[in-house]
């Protein structure tokens, strides 16, 4: 019981921008008190320590976690890089965040600080996402992101083969040790240990790097040329779900306030579809207006419009008909027997006019403008007109007649 109130007793509270320097093993917990606000969204909080040797540092959620013993904990803490400046993400929304500190030399010293800033990188993730998810429709058919995400995934493939590589060179005589090397958690170890150690490995090995990078790049450039990029419609479809799907995680991960982000996602979905809803809602309205109102009256032709349409209509049915008689179901010797001229018919099956120059003519002289049929209709009018007019003058004069005898 004593040891247990020791080992309580030994835990020191952290305060937001309070600085913690000590020389001996620690450990520390974080009681968050503070409410997220809406101004919180692109909001990081951050246990730092800074020490002058390496130390290995453990995080846990909660003090009686740091007196139990867990051999996932032990082993995470083998395969963690030991580093003497480490950043430890807290969550706005976590109760308590606990970490122990240790060192492995001694006169160590090291400090631990709590503190809240804007991070770009959230605002850089959200926007990303952002764009992704408006505009994956456009990058699916893009050539230019094809090849760049077909390189970007190579090169990060590559690493992985590598690391399997490894794993099977590696004797596996030991269990631990082949846990320790073959298993996913030596591979992403490796992998956090080069992208930390980034800058000194472009320092020092750039020429390799380059190498790599180049010979890298090309073989996955080489893969995605011989594929070719995507040109079946659901193929297409299927990466453009897949981006969209994408940017709605990333914007929903790049914002700390969670109701937030869920209404921004929501809000990015209705925006995006809001043309489906609008269409749907006048279709809508116009079937209640067609309903209310009744049939409206079909629309008549203009003069001129009929004309065009006659033409029209006429063209095409008498391609019809030629295409009907060289079908093989037309029996050309019976047609043949009963007209009065095969020869103008063959020439019409074969593309003549159907009329000869002379019923044009005809035609024009009948029906045309300053024709026999045109001046006769024009006569009729006239007459009638007249009659119309004399009938008029008598019923007008027969009423003036009445009209004077009444007055006598």
């Amino acid at each position: 019981a004593l040891g247990c109130a020791g080992a309580r007793e030994s835990v020191i509270p952290l305060r937001e921008g309070r600085v913690y320097r000590h020389s001996t093993s620690h450990r520390f917990c974080y009681t968050n008190t503070h409410v997220p606000q809406w101004h919180d969204i692109w909001t990081r909080m951050q246990i730092r320590v800074n020490s002058s040797h390496m130390i290995r540092v453990t995080q846990v959620d909660s003090e009686e976690e740091l007196e139990k013993f867990n051999m996932w904990n032990v082993v995470f803490s083998f395969l963690k890089e030991k580093l003497n400046d480490t950043s430890i993400d807290v969550d706005l929304y976590s109760n308590k965040t606990c970490l122990k500190v240790e060192l492995l030399e001694d006169g160590t010293m090291y400090c631990v600080i709590l503190f809240r800033r804007f991070d770009p990188k959230l605002f850089l993730v959200f926007f990303l996402g952002l764009l992704l998810f408006f505009c994956g429709d456009m990058l699916s058919r893009s050539q230019l992101f094809y090849y760049s995400a077909g390189i970007s995934f190579g090169l990060l493939a590559s690493l992985l083969i590598l690391v399997y590589m490894m794993s099977k060179v590696m004797p596996k005589k030991n269990s631990v040790y082949l846990l320790l090397v073959g298993g996913w958690s030596f591979s992403l170890y490796l992998l956090q240990l080069i992208f930390k150690n980034l800058q000194e490995i472009c320092k020092s090995y750039w020429r390799y790097l380059l190498g790599y990078l180049l010979l890298v790049g090309f073989v996955s450039f080489g893969v995605c040329y011989r594929y070719g990029p995507l040109e079946n419609e659901r193929s297409i479809n299927l990466l453009s779900w897949a981006l969209q799907l994408l940017g709605l995680l990333l914007m929903y991960s790049g914002i700390q306030i969670h109701p937030i982000a869920l209404a921004l996602v929501l809000i990015a979905i209705c925006t995006k579809n809001l043309d489906y809803p609008l269409q749907w809602t006048f279709a809508a309205y116009r079937r209640l207006q067609s309903a209310r109102l009744g049939p409206s009256p079909p629309r008549l032709l203009t003069e001129e419009e009929y004309r065009v349409q006659g033409e029209v209509e006429t063209r095409k049915a008498l391609e019809e008909l030629r295409s009907y008689c060289r079908s093989p179901d037309f029996s050309a010797w019976t047609a043949v027997s009963r007209i009065q001229s095969p020869k103008r018919f063959a020439d019409f099956v074969g593309g003549a006019s159907h009329v000869t120059s002379n019923e044009v003519c005809v035609h024009e002289q009948e029906y045309g403008l300053g024709g026999i049929f045109l001046e006769d209709q024009l006569f009729e009018e006239e007459e009638e007109q007249e009659e119309e007019e004399d009938n008029s003058f008598g019923r007008n004069h027969t009423s003036c007649s009445h009209n004077h005898l009444d007055a006598d």
